[in-house]
């Protein structure tokens, strides 16, 4: 596996194999790799001749007084999990060769960025879509791959793909967890032990929404009051950014529960904001 940190290179390099007819399959990602990360990378690898992923603290997608100085880099470990992986190249570039001093163009997507972390993050998604766009043209893959952890983003970037005629086919990498539950995040780290404990709750939470659903609920509403209900109780030292129940794709509050339906949710710790959702839908078993 090669680290390649200057874009005009990887631009070099997957224009070439392109140009022999080569599948390239890439990975954003903001590094710290874990489980989760080595699952996307595994699935691009399975439909791809090629695999690139990026190791880039995008920091355009960080408001004000978040934790973009602080987040956890370790480029070392990175490497050694993306070949294991089976990563062709580890692409990994600073802020200065992403970022010109004079940039002033952005991509959004304010439709659906203006919902669920988009209501307190105004503008994560637009640094979101500008950052995937640029890997974009730079690896010209064929496929990329995203967690569902981050389904939000997922939507959003669909959208955007479909709008802006990317040649690329979005793919969507399953939750991975912790064997209690929790969702693999790099910003578990943050969490101390007590809240740690906790932090499995917000699982079980949606968990509950679910089953709420399979039994025959079809009001967001009671179902929503149900598991802040829970959430008061059992994360006491979490608070809760929002608790929705949204449409899959266009992520609008939903009235009613009449088919594919979202949960989702934010809880905020004293260091770490973690997000979790689950996908139900009345006419089926939940996921």
């Amino acid at each position: 596996m090669d680290i390649v940190s200057d874009p005009g290179e990887i631009r070099t390099r997957c224009r070439e194999w392109a140009r022999c007819g080569v599948v390239t399959g890439l990975v954003p990602t903001m590094g710290y790799l874990h489980a989760g990360h080595g699952s996307l990378l595994r699935l691009a690898r399975e439909r791809a001749d090629r695999v690139v992923a990026s190791v880039f603290v995008n920091p355009t997608q960080f408001g004000p007084g978040e934790d973009l100085d602080a987040y956890p880099r370790d480029l070392e470990r990175d490497a050694a999990l993306a070949a294991t992986a089976g990563v062709d190249v580890l692409f990994a570039p600073t802020p200065q060769s992403m970022y010109a001093p004079e940039a002033a163009t952005w991509v959004e997507v304010p439709e659906l960025a203006r919902y669920l972390c988009g209501a307190s993050r105004p503008t994560h998604f637009r640094g979101v879509c500008t950052v995937v766009a640029k890997l974009f043209l730079l690896v010209q893959p064929a496929v990329a791959v995203f967690g569902e952890k981050d389904w939000q983003q997922l939507a959003i970037l669909r959208r955007m793909t479909a709008d802006l005629g990317f040649p690329v086919e979005i793919v969507g990498g399953p939750i991975v967890r912790e064997a209690d539950g929790l969702a693999l995040s790099s910003r578990n780290v943050y969490l101390s032990p007590e809240e740690r404990a906790q932090a499995i709750h917000i699982n079980k939470g949606l968990e509950l929404a679910a089953a709420m659903v399979a039994a025959g609920e079809a009001d967001p509403a009671v179902v929503l009051a149900r598991v802040r209900g829970y959430f008061a109780s059992y994360l006491p030292d979490g608070t809760v950014d929002y608790l929705s129940c949204v449409h899959p794709a266009r992520l609008y509050s939903l009235e009613r529960i009449d088919g594919p339906a979202l949960f989702a949710a934010a809880v905020k710790f004293s260091r770490a904001r973690l997000i979790d959702n689950r996908l139900v839908d009345a006419v089926a078993p939940p996921r």
